[in-house]
């Protein structure tokens, strides 16, 4: 299983990135401040870090000039909301293989891992909009089908981060199977958004 670290301080972040990798098939770890990435990244491999810059304790910049000196190679996207040239550079010069400006979309997320190899979720050319999908699902779960209805949700999140409909719809698809636990996972992710 590939292993994803994803390092930034602010939660919803931190969420979404997890959820859409997890829905993947990638194992995530995460971290909320640079020091913390620093000791996930000592004690752990990981094929690809999505790294912010502008984080407590250790900068993001420093994180990534240390992996470097320590001779960790793996592939590292900068995400930040405080994209300039200046940082742009320095990231490329301490080795950031891609820059990615926050708020991004799940396409940009997709391209990323289609970049790197990574596995991504097949979505047809003629696929539906996330709204259809999101009527397909409901239907589904009104006829316990509830494996078609996770099935499409996947498919919407990968299409949709931010739409705190869909993940109430995989933790009531996750109840209908008897997975208490994925299904609070994904109501406690659903009520991050209405806070």
């Amino acid at each position: 299983m590939k292993r994803v670290l994803v390092v930034d301080d602010t939660k919803n972040i931190r969420m979404i990135l997890t959820k859409c990798l997890e829905l993947e098939g990638y194992e995530v770890m995460t971290a909320s401040d640079g020091k913390q990435a620093l000791e996930l990244f000592g004690n752990n491999t990981f094929d690809l870090a999505f790294l912010d810059i502008k984080l407590p304790e250790i900068r993001g910049t420093e994180v990534l000039k240390r992996i470097r000196e320590a001779g960790i190679r793996t592939p590292v996207i900068i995400i930040t909301a405080y994209a300039t040239v200046k940082n742009a550079v320095d990231c490329t010069n301490l080795g950031a293989v891609a820059y990615i400006q926050k708020p991004f979309s799940a396409e940009k997320i997709r391209s990323v891992l289609k970049e790197f190899g990574l596995k991504t979720v097949n979505i047809e050319k003629a696929a539906a909009q996330p709204a259809d999908l999101i009527n397909d699902a409901r239907k589904f779960i009104e006829e316990n089908r509830y494996d078609k209805a996770l099935e499409v949700l996947k498919t919407a999140l990968s299409m949709e981060l931010n739409n705190p409909e869909i993940y109430l719809l995989i933790s009531n698809s996750y109840k209908g199977m008897n997975q208490p636990g994925n299904a609070q996972r994904f109501y406690q992710f659903y009520k991050t958004f209405n806070i």
